[in-house]
């Protein structure tokens, strides 16, 4: 309920699940490219959510909330596709300003995530 991607939702969850053994590993690891490169489904967002939910915090979640923001504030520029690459140059803007205020990726985007929605969810 609820799921954007609902109709795949039971197969790509099945498909997870003949990864079990090697998620462990990458779950030890923080290996967020193996999680974009072979779970179905899963792009940098959505890996690092699940790397967050096991304990990482040296990876931000960026969605359209935190990108309006930082457009907003001048820190990003506007752009047309959020890839791979687009992700990392904006993961690195964040690192450096957490590193300005002396927090982690974890930390910022949540804190950013409360200024530009006024909600703390997890």
């Amino acid at each position: 309920m609820g799921h954007r991607f609902w109709p795949q939702r039971a197969e790509r969850i099945v498909l997870a699940r003949g990864f079990r053994d090697k998620l462990k590993q990458v779950r030890k690891q923080g290996n967020r490219d193996w999680l974009v490169k072979n779970i179905n489904g899963l792009g940098m967002k959505e890996a690092s959510h699940f790397l967050r939910n096991v304990g990482f915090k040296d990876v931000t979640i960026i969605d359209f909330h935190i990108i309006d923001l930082l457009k907003r504030e001048g820190l990003i520029e506007e752009f047309s596709n959020l890839n791979k690459k687009k992700y990392l140059e904006i993961e690195e803007v964040l690192r450096n300003l957490g590193d300005k205020v002396n927090l982690s990726l974890g930390e910022l985007d949540l804190y950013l995530w409360y200024i530009e929605t006024g909600k703390v969810l997890k």
